[in-house]
């Protein structure tokens, strides 16, 4: 037996109902699904919302919700993020970009003003969206952008050549570990800042993401301390560190940057209001 034919429209309160339960964004998590296999921009269904799905389809949008019902990113299932305006590839090798992290690159651009032609890090770049939305906004601009990952970078790689991008080298690699002899006017970074245990970690939208770019120890400052320690034989004279933590992290930041001598520490908070990015400036 035929199944009954569904209509987009059928097709979008029905995956909008069954996403309530795990979603804040049902509605919307429905629409992008939907379009994602009706291969249309969402701003269509609207307009296309009579039309009947085909078997296919239907199967298609049946497995899509399935995989967002069990707490899957939508980014991961379309396989993209926006971020800075920018679409980003991303997978399950990568974080996914968050609206906060654009204040790290709005700093880093702040210290890049005044310079013709900055030498800027970013440390553990994921699908490359700081160093990317960077390079796009700094033409002139040299960038060098690390991960330890290598599916990470081969991510980074694949947006870089879709962004036709050319002031930016994806290095393999801890932290600062290969950056050899290089200086640079800022270091910016989104380092894993999650405390090892933390209750967040038992979302299911969260376990989809690479540990590795979430935990940082029992206190979720390890990667965090290591960079602020080492970043500063890298960094020219009057060069800037740029750094993302927890909301409730700040304080505990600008302490690691005063022991290890940066000056003009200060915090900056993010679109909801929360301490999210701090940053110090090497003297010598």
């Amino acid at each position: 037996m035929n199944s009954p034919t569904v209509t987009v429209e059928q097709a979008r309160r029905a995956g909008s109902n069954r996403l309530q339960s795990i979603s804040d964004t049902a509605k919307l998590d429905a629409d992008i699904i939907l379009s994602e296999v009706m291969l249309m921009h969402r701003n269509m269904l609207n307009m296309m919302s009579h039309v009947e799905l085909s078997a296919v389809q239907q199967n298609n949008f049946e497995t899509l919700l399935s995989r967002r019902m069990a707490g899957e990113p939508i980014a991961y299932i379309t396989g993209s993020k926006e971020f800075w305006s920018l679409e980003f590839c991303v997978s399950p090798a990568t974080l996914v970009p968050r609206p906060e992290t654009e204040l790290v690159v709005e700093r880093t651009m702040v210290h890049c003003n005044d310079l013709d032609s900055p030498d800027i890090a970013d440390l553990g770049t994921g699908c490359g969206a700081i160093a990317l939305a960077l390079a796009v906004e700094l033409g002139r601009s040299n960038i060098v952008a690390t991960d330890i990952s290598k599916e990470a970078l081969q991510v980074a790689r694949q947006n870089q050549r879709n962004l036709n991008l050319e002031n930016v080298a994806l290095i393999q690699g801890d932290w600062t570990d290969t950056l050899s002899t290089m200086r640079f006017d800022v270091i910016a970074s989104n380092p894993p800042y999650i405390r090892k245990g933390d209750p967040c970690l038992t979302d299911i939208f969260m376990q989809h993401e690479p540990k590795l770019a979430l935990i940082a120890g029992m206190d979720g400052l390890s990667a965090i301390r290591r960079i602020i320690q080492s970043s500063m034989r890298y960094l020219n004279p009057g060069g800037w560190l740029v750094v993302e933590h927890g909301f409730d992290q700040a304080e505990a930041v600008r302490k690691i940057m005063m022991r290890n001598c940066y000056a003009d520490i200060c915090t900056f908070e993010d679109l909801a209001g929360l301490p999210r990015v701090t940053e110090g400036r090497a003297l010598s």
